[in-house]
């Protein structure tokens, strides 16, 4: 079996996401299906999971030749519903970390189950979504096929990192096979059959036809699609439609249909979706099960969320009085006490040092005045050793004071030193059931501490000890709850920091939109004077708020807080701050907010790493995902900032164009490569995003399951109801303009070379080559790569053309060269455009011509091939050009040489009879009658 050298190369640390899945003798144990809080109690959902999961572990297992199925799944019920004697609670487990999760479309996006994949070909996906329509109306499996096919088919995206083999933006591509051309639905194998059909429908009437070409496309024509026979032949493919009766197999590299313009052959380099899974980790580690059937029924636990419950368990040992850590401690554990934490959450909070002190019980925050009372807690000095354990220790039983175990409850754990002793407990907090989030606070926090979060699920968080990066608050204000529930979370608005000179002016904007508003929080602080500096606050209608109406708190001399009553105003908040004290300090400006409305859900941002630990000189990716509900915020601008232990930080744009690190353009997942290693250590992501009301919209979830358009039965066309299209009317939400800031967890960083980097990173591979003729030419575009992966500008490109499309992918080398001494690369991210004339092939009709692409850097680096463009010469069939039909033909398609005929008949006929009857009438009326006149 072929190994893929980037399959590899992924699989050296797998993507980070929280899911739990463990692959034990073929079988898949703790899965996680959430149930979104918002869903009412319906038990059917429930019930119809377990079906679905139960003859999904049967089709999965047949479907991989007995190698894989379904052991045992968690189904996280809401808080909510009704407490049933079989529900157990929920330990590490949370919405946020599910694999599956069950929740309603915003707005009328219709039911397409779809799987959110960030990465490239066999990186796992981020989760599966279901809504309650799909597991409840049974209608829907005619359009989807069984939710146990649909299941096995999302499970192969996220599970394996394959791709879908339809495509809907490109439905159809031109196949030549011995010189004859022919148009074929995007589709594998390419052994499924079917009709070409166009459906027209007024009010409850509709009609069929088959499909014309398009004259400008030269395919089919918009609004055609491919209905397939009910029953076929094909045993493959899972991954283009589950729904037909035969199919119960993955393409293999047999059945693969490389031609067919999909995301699996773009992304897999065209390999078959099975070769993909054959490569991965899950088919190296099991074996081939001896049985007709799975050894085990599958299981399911039913596990209910509770009341959030947080102990801070904060570090006061001597090194913490350096730095004025102790100092920030405060303000950033105070923001998180007054603005972070839900209400109606439990906190309590811990110190340690050599011993651990319990500061406050559990106290709920059902107040303002619980939030007060608990920040008068928190600890104001420091001194003595290090000792973890004891903290950890300590706040398991503030934790166990009420409840009689640790499941679900959470521990925010925060360090600036080592400690020797923290193996002592590591199995004591891996069996806990609690989930431990840790930050790691200066270059000197304990390395193991990550091993307390890899273990129970928790965040990864890291501040440095520069002040004007906000990163411990930062840090606090990414502690929100996993519920799932984006009504009660707070939302970042604003994080920013800088030195300002004495007597100088700090500026700027702050975006507060329509889908947030309420709890809303301008906090300014500083680090040197005890007297706050002079602020101005205009809100978007000229209200003025100065320093004096910012709150001062006696205990924190050093943070201004502004609550806005009730919901703020939308639009531009204009900030003036002026250091009015005697030296240059940092000022900071944080905002904060919370949704404005029960229904409508805010723009929310979810960023991190593709990984949280590397190895140099592997590169890593940035990813921030900006969505409303479940639709894809797009045209927004994303900023990322890689903060490193030490040295200075690193500024990236993140982009959604479908080139470099970004998987799939206009996804609202906004990415970029990070090569630029500081050195060993943590590192720490934020990103900042703005979207103006200009640039700004919604779009809709691309990778979703094939809406299937009809069935052909004994010869008749039986059409499913037309996809529910959502117009861009209703999508668009009127988002305006926004403001976001998110954290996006520290990662570590190892084997960089302490001398200083050399030129590693090649440029990256080119994902969307095209390639068109135009009269006698060819025109290819592409994305332009950088020096570096995405980043910078290449030296030269490598363009080959062969007219073998395999010739292409497993011999680039030898394959025919394009001169390209007069193409110049522009810097990445740039369009680029490239002409020739093909002298080598003779253009004519069934022409195809396969192009594939490579960058060469300024160090001799050369990037991966590209993906392979088709260039194809067809004419289809003059006829069947609407507009252009033959003198002979008329528009319903009748010969007209056949109706001259027809019409000569009948006129022929015609004077038969009239020839007949005359001559009878005369014979009638020969004889003395009056003469008949003609």
């Amino acid at each position: 079996m072929r190994v893929f050298k980037s399959f590899v190369l992924l699989f050296l640390v797998p993507m980070v996401k929280g899911s739990t899945v463990q692959l034990k003798n073929g079988g898949y144990e703790d899965i996680v299906i959430a149930i979104n809080p918002e869903l009412p109690e319906d038990h059917n959902i429930i019930r119809n999971i377990q079906a679905m999961i139960k003859e999904a572990s049967t089709y999965l297992f047949h479907a991989t030749k007995q190698r894989f199925f379904f052991k045992a799944v968690k189904i996280i019920i809401p808080l909510h519903w009704l407490p049933k004697p079989e529900y157990l609670s929920v330990k590490t487990e949370s919405y946020d970390k599910a694999d599956v999760i069950v929740a309603n479309p915003f707005l009328k996006y219709g039911d397409d189950p779809y799987t959110l994949q960030y990465g490239g070909c066999a990186e796992k996906g981020r989760y599966i979504h279901f809504t309650p329509d799909f597991l409840l109306k049974d209608n829907l499996n005619n359009i989807y096929g069984s939710r146990a096919k649909v299941f096995v088919h999302e499970w192969a995206h996220l599970r394996w990192g394959v791709f879908d083999e339809y495509n809907n933006d490109a439905p159809f591509y031109v196949s030549v096979n011995s010189g004859t051309g022919s148009v074929e639905a995007t589709r594998c194998s390419g052994d499924i059959t079917g009709k070409y059909i166009v459906q027209s429908c007024t009010g409850n009437s509709c009609t069929t036809r088959e499909c014309k070409y398009d004259q400008q496309t030269k395919l089919y024509e918009a609004g055609c699609k491919f209905v397939p026979d009910k029953t076929q032949n094909a045993l493959a493919s899972i991954m283009y439609m589950q729904s037909l009766p035969s199919v119960v197999e993955f393409c293999d590299r047999s059945t693969h249909n490389e031609k067919a313009t999909n995301m699996q052959n773009k992304m897999c380099n065209y390999h078959s979706t099975w070769e993909v899974i054959m490569n991965s980790p899950d088919f190296n580690n099991t074996s081939q099960i001896n049985s007709a059937s799975p050894p085990f029924e599958t299981s399911f636990s039913l596990l209910q969320t509770k009341d959030r419950v947080v102990c801070l368990v904060l570090d006061v040992s001597g090194s913490m009085t350096g730095n004025n850590r102790i100092k920030r401690l405060y303000q950033a554990a105070e923001i998180f006490l007054l603005q972070i934490i839900e209400i109606g959450s439990w906190v309590g909070i811990v110190t340690f040092h050599s011993t651990a002190q319990i500061k406050s019980n559990l106290q709920q925050i059902v107040s303002d005045n619980i939030r007060q009372n608990l920040i008068a807690h928190l600890p104001t000095s420091a001194g003595g050793g290090t000792n973890i354990c004891k903290g950890v220790r300590k706040g398991f039983e503030v934790i166990k004071q009420k409840y009689s175990n640790l499941d679900g409850s959470e521990l925010v754990l925060l360090t600036d030193g080592e400690d020797s002793g923290m193996s002592s407990c590591l199995t004591e907090v891996e069996k806990s059931g609690s989930i431990i989030h840790t930050i790691a606070l200066g270059p000197s926090a304990a390395p193991q501490l990550e091993q307390f979060s890899d273990m129970t699920g928790g965040l990864k968080l890291y501040a440095t000890d520069t002040v004007d990066s906000n990163g411990l608050i930062d840090a606090f204000s990414g502690i929100s709850s996993g519920s799932g529930n984006t009504a009660e979370q707070s939302i970042q608005l604003e994080s920013t920091a800088r030195s300002v000179a004495v007597k100088q002016w700090m500026n700027g904007t702050v975006t507060i939109d329509s889908t947030v508003g309420n709890d809303t929080f301008f906090v300014v602080t500083w680090d040197q004077s005890t007297s706050p500096p002079d602020i101005l606050l205009r809100d978007p209608k000229g209200k003025e708020y100065r320093t004096s109406g910012f709150t001062v708190s006696n205990l924190n001399l050093r943070t201004a807080r502004l609550n806005i009553a009730g919901t703020a105003e939308v639009g531009d908040w204009l900030y003036w701050i002026q250091n009015s004290h005697t030296v240059s300090q940092v000022i900071s400006m944080i905002v904060t907010s919370r949704a404005a409305s029960l229904t409508v859900p805010p723009v929310t941002v979810k960023a991190h790493m593709n990984k949280d630990t590397n190895n140099f000189p592997h590169p890593m990716v940035i990813y921030a995902e900006v969505s409303q509900g479940f639709l894809p915020v797009l045209g927004a601008t994303v900023m990322a900032t890689v903060e490193p232990q030490t040295g200075s930080a690193v500024e990236l744009k993140l982009l959604d164009d479908g080139s470099g690190a970004d998987i799939t353009k206009n996804d609202g997942i906004y990415s970029k490569y990070f090569t630029s290693f500081k050195g060993n250590g943590r590192y720490n992501l934020k990103v900042h995003i703005q979207g103006r009301n200009k640039t700004v919209r919604l779009g809709r979830r691309q990778s979703r399951a094939l809406y299937v358009p009809g069935y052909i039965e004994n010869g008749e066309i039986k059409m499913n109801a037309p996809r529910p299209e959502v117009s861009d009317d209703e999508i668009q939400a009127k988002l305006g303009s926004f403001n976001r800031v998110a954290t996006g967890g520290s990662f570590v960083v190892a084997n960089v070379p302490s001398g200083g980097t050399t030129d590693v990173f090649p440029p990256c591979k080119i994902i969307d080559l095209e390639a068109q003729f135009e009269e006698d030419n060819i025109h290819l575009s592409w994305t332009a790569p950088g020096n570096d992966l995405d980043v910078g500008q290449a030296d030269r490109y490598i363009i080959k053309m062969s007219e073998s499309l395999l010739d292409l992918r497993n011999t680039f080398e030898n394959a025919t060269s394009v001169n390209t001494s007069s193409l110049i690369p522009n810097p990445a991210g740039t369009k680029e455009s490239f002409q020739f004339k093909a002298e080598s092939v003779t253009i004519e009709n069934g022409t195809v011509i396969y192009f594939a692409i490579r960058a060469i850097d300024n160090a001799f680096l050369t990037s991966e091939v590209s993906n392979i463009a088709q260039a194809a010469l067809f004419l289809p069939p003059k006829e069947s050009l609407p507009g252009t039909l033959p003198p002979d033909v008329i528009s319903d398609g009748i010969n007209v040489s056949k109706i001259v005929l027809i019409v000569t008949g009948a006129v022929i006929v015609v004077l038969i009879v009239v020839s007949t009857t005359v001559c009878i009438l005369y014979k009638k009326n020969g004889k003395g009658g009056p003469a008949l006149r003609m």
